[in-house]
């Protein structure tokens, strides 16, 4: 395994970003003989594409390095922790494609083991229960610029200690009356070096362990030791772990593990003018600002796959926004960016007409019907064809037609003409209107000589506009998407703290019309409509009595592709 590493290593040394350069070392140091990471969710939420960065890197070192891939949940606080939680997580793990196989596990799998850590630090003088308040173990702990106090019960002794902790994980005392501490370094300059709670008391059911426990680890007292029972090479974090990397190697090496865990860490997935914090997007989903954890206009992953992103789109988004130790932020254009390079050559053309106005062709015969044959996509033949049909009766959107045209408009107006998509050239001859002056019909006559979208003669047409028969067309409801934050005032309010939203970040669209080839599109289907975006089917909404479909991106943005260098 260690030699089949090694050529790997020598082979791709250019492409290596930080992390696999540390990764290279300690197997040529003979640090590391297999390589295993791990994704470690705490069950108190759902994914988002933070997340998402995490498990690809992760897991995408597991697999270069031919080694295996954990996903762990951190249930080690169970008052925020629902098993609703950790199915969505398994769903969105395995939807990016990142395989853990059998490899799940969960940090109360080894709660017997963490106590009988906790004991052996005991045993060892390394840690002691302590009865001061958590106020009082804030204010014992000093400041930036001044040591700690150490609690008048540091030095119990350790027989004491072990009656105490015992009693503690008995039931005998109240929540918040003791915790156990490790004892470290009160004068450290690092915070979370000086006596940190590994231990508390709670007097709550866990969903995984029921009523067996009442004291609970720490997550940073948990997190090492489940790292090196699961032989974890590797501890991928993100940068707010830093400080927190001495407790971590002090917990492991204490704990005398024989191949202690490296904690390395990198810079977050950040989306500029977007609400990516799990905080803010549980607070959106509890007050109803979203229906769910799941809406489209969320970064959640949840979010994502339903407004129709894939797990390529999001591959793509990861490696184009790079590994790096500094903070930066990635524009949401280039996630879209990302989804339209992934479907432009994979997804159907197709015509659908979002606020529609009827036009009738006067000289087309009435009661016929003919189909038109149309390719799926003009870039990739591999896609096929479909028959379209084609009437007297037709829907177009309303702003194509003009009854007074504005310089440079070149679609439908009074006396001229345009194409068809593959179908006629039309020329317009007059509206019809109803008793409000509103247009409830425009009129037109056809050349039947240029079916298929071209003239025999040669002549040109400066406007070409999409159409669906009005006798055949499907209805059906679409889904149009903002931001939910207002951009140009900021995702947060600077004086109340609370989001700038966007009130007209969801656009519902009742009376539109699609091809009837669409008349089996189920989630998570996804088509591009001419002219307007790429759209799915909502996973949640639609029926097969009632189509419904969100955009995912429109056609084109501001956004360019930059030149990426090695992070």
């Amino acid at each position: 395994m260690e030699e089949k590493m090694s050529e790997e290593v020598r082979e791709t040394k250019e492409s290596r970003n930080f992390i696999e350069e540390i990764i290279d070392k300690d197997i040529a140091d003979g640090r590391t003989t297999e390589v295993c990471t791990r994704f470690p969710p705490e069950p108190n939420g759902y994914l988002h594409i933070g997340h998402a960065k995490s498990i690809l890197l992760n897991y995408g070192l597991a697999k270069k390095y031919h080694g295996k891939f954990n996903l762990r949940f951190d249930d080690t606080n169970p008052t925020k922790e629902k098993s609703e939680f950790v199915e969505a997580i398994k769903q969105d793990v395995k939807w990016l494609g990142a395989d853990y196989g059998d490899r799940c596990f969960f940090a109360s799998n080894y709660f017997e083991q963490m106590y009988e850590a906790a004991v052996k630090l005991i045993r060892k003088g390394k840690a002691f229960v302590c009865d001061l308040s958590a106020e009082q173990i804030r204010e014992y702990r000093g400041t930036l610029t001044e040591p700690g106090k150490e609690s008048p019960y540091r030095n119990r002794s350790v027989e004491e200690n072990l009656e105490l902790f015992e009693n503690m994980k008995n039931g005998m005392y109240a929540d918040g009356e003791k915790v156990l501490r490790a004892k470290i370094d009160m004068a450290s300059s690092n915070m979370n070096m000086r006596d940190p709670v590994i231990y508390r008391i709670a007097h709550i059911a866990h969903e995984n362990t029921g009523d067996r426990w009442c004291i609970y680890p720490m997550y940073d007292f948990a997190h090492p030791i489940e790292d090196a029972i699961e032989g974890v090479s590797h501890s991928i974090c993100t940068l707010e772990f830093e400080d927190h990397r001495p407790l971590y190697d002090w917990v492991v090496r204490e704990l005398e593990y024989p191949h202690p865990p490296r904690q390395i860490e990198f810079a977050k997935m950040y989306l500029e003018n977007i609400v990516t914090g799990k905080r803010y997007i549980k607070k959106l989903v509890e007050n109803g600002v979203v229906d769910g954890w799941d809406d489209p206009r969320l970064v959640s992953i949840s979010g994502l796959r339903r407004r129709g992103f894939t797990p390529q789109s999001i591959q793509m988004f990861v490696e184009l926004s790079g590994v790096s130790k500094a903070n930066s932020c990635s524009d949401y254009a280039m996630l879209e960016y990302c989804l339209r390079e992934d479907l432009k050559l994979k997804k159907p053309r197709v015509m659908a007409v979002l606020d529609p106005v009827r036009l009738v062709i006067d000289n087309y015969p009435e009661g016929q019907t003919e189909e038109l044959e149309v390719e799926n996509n003009l870039e990739n033949p591999e896609l096929g064809k479909r028959l379209v049909p084609f009437g007297r009766e037709l829907y177009i959107n309303r702003d194509d037609f003009m009854e007074v045209p504005v310089k440079g408009y070149r679609r439908l107006y009074p006396g001229n003409e345009v194409r068809l998509m593959h179908a006629y050239f039309v020329t317009c001859t007059g509206v019809e209107k109803d008793e409000n002056g509103q247009i409830r019909a425009v009129h037109c006559t056809y050349d039947p000589a240029t079916r298929g979208g071209n003239a025999p003669d040669g002549r040109k047409v400066r406007g070409t506009i999409h159409w669906v028969n009005a006798a055949t067309a499907l209805p059906c409801e679409v889904r149009l998407f903002e931001n939910l934050v207002d951009e140009e005032k900021g995702v947060y309010d600077k004086e109340t703290g609370e989001l700038n939203l966007n009130p007209h970040s969801l656009t519902i669209l009742k009376n539109c019309y699609v091809e009837p080839a669409l008349k089996d599109a189920k989630a998570p289907d996804s088509f591009q409509f001419v002219r307007t975006g790429f759209f799915c089917v909502d996973s949640r909404l639609s029926t097969p009595d009632h189509l419904v479909f969100n955009r995912s991106v429109p056609l084109k943005s501001s956004f360019r592709l930059p030149t990426v260098g090695k992070a």
